[in-house]
């Protein structure tokens, strides 16, 4: 692939500020696009990158940011409201104002990441609302589209990864219900980025694909794959009508991730959430060492030990200092928070936190996130 000129809108986010490192790498010209770009200078890449100001729901921001940009080959679509009310319409909106000002700029591609969109009427919203955003970057005569769609992306600091192992570390007793065995195909973030890159390449022609990981799982199995690599004691209960709503009710309430955003990925799992026919595999050759599996991704996630600049990474599964504050595990955030008031002689054993049991750490984690008044906020960083 040749050089390219390419804005990434969302930069700052869990994916986008990844895929910033990944395109970088492959020698392309980056824009980093957020609301704030005083966000910018917290990344490593941040002197690599021309940096933009754009609000994706104000059309006169979009059109400025096209203008500061210059000329741009590939615009990413990274940007979402879920978890915040009325995200859906915000959303669409957002999207058209972005995906106009592109078009007159003579944008040629745009590369959205969205969700799997199963068959069904009784849609979440945050599932409809991802088909609606893909049909609101179609413009006629704008740029062609490219939406990639992906179900649970596996890696520290992704939400849903966050939320599986905070529902294995803090319920050692887990309920488990019917719907927990829906199938799921879920994805590493090495392995998204590997395809966001790739699919700026006009040999992938526009269109809609589903992008998965080798391997179809379920929730319940996954759960018991994070319980088992970390080692974790779990049993299970089942439980008959307990549906996604009221399970999206407590999980908001007990993990420390923002309330209505874990509300939203919960309420999706009352559907099969399984890749499409119409993937990238026959366009897009496997990585050179291949998809990775989802034991392998778990592991490489719960690695993760001190967060990195995002663009010194030693794995794109490892925390970055740019994720969100509650990301990494109740014991991490424990160890973070005591090393701070600890002799630098005595942190070494702070790795004794470890074997403290995971609802004491998450009583202890709660606690000490209450009294310095950090809570998690409406929306993801």
């Amino acid at each position: 692939m040749s050089k390219l000129r390419i804005l990434v809108t969302g930069a700052t986010g869990y994916v986008g500020s990844r895929l910033v490192t990944a395109l970088l790498e492959e020698g392309h010209d980056v824009v980093a696009a957020t609301r704030n770009p005083a966000r910018l200078a917290k990344f490593g890449w941040h002197d690599r990158v021309k940096g933009v100001a754009l609000d994706a729901h104000n059309q006169e921001s979009a059109r400025h940011a096209f203008a500061v940009a210059g000329p741009v080959d590939v615009v990413y679509y990274l940007v979402h409201g879920i978890g915040q009310a009325g995200f859906r319409e915000a959303d669409n909106r957002a999207a058209a104002n972005v995906a106009n000002e592109a078009k007159n700029a003579g944008v040629r591609r745009i590369v959205y990441l969205g969700g799997f969109v199963p068959d069904g009427d009784n849609l979440s919203e945050h599932l409809s609302s991802r088909a609606e955003v893909a049909e609101a970057l179609d413009v006629e005569g704008g740029p062609d589209v490219v939406w990639l769609g992906a179900a649970m992306i596996i890696g520290s600091g992704s939400t849903s990864f966050e939320m599986l192992r905070y529902v294995t570390d803090r319920f050692p007793l887990t309920p488990m219900p019917a719907w927990s065995v829906n199938p799921i195909d879920p994805i590493s973030i090495q392995d998204v980025l590997y395809y966001l890159v790739a699919a700026a390449d006009e040999k992938v022609p526009a269109g809609a694909y589903d992008i998965s990981g080798p391997e179809t799982s379920s929730y319940a199995d996954l759960l018991r794959a994070c319980a088992r690599i970390s080692g974790k004691w779990r049993a299970e209960v089942p439980v008959n009508g307990v549906d996604t709503g009221l399970v999206s009710l407590v999980t908001s309430a007990v993990l420390p991730v923002p309330g209505g955003l874990a509300s939203d990925l919960v309420e999706s799992l009352d559907h099969p959430m399984m890749a499409s026919g119409n993937g990238l595999r026959d366009l897009v050759p496997d990585p050179p060492d291949g998809l990775v599996g989802i034991d392998e991704a778990i592991t490489r996630a719960l690695q993760s030990r001190k967060p990195q600049p995002v663009d010194a990474l030693a794995d794109p599964h490892h925390l970055a200092d740019t994720d969100p504050s509650w990301a990494g595990g109740d014991t991490f955030r424990i160890r973070q928070l005591a090393s701070y008031i600890t002799p630098s002689f005595a942190r070494p054993a702070l790795g004794l936190l470890g074997v403290v049991p995971g609802p004491v750490a998450a009583a202890v984690r709660t606690g000490l996130d209450t009294a310095i008044g950090l809570v998690p906020k409406a929306k993801s960083a």
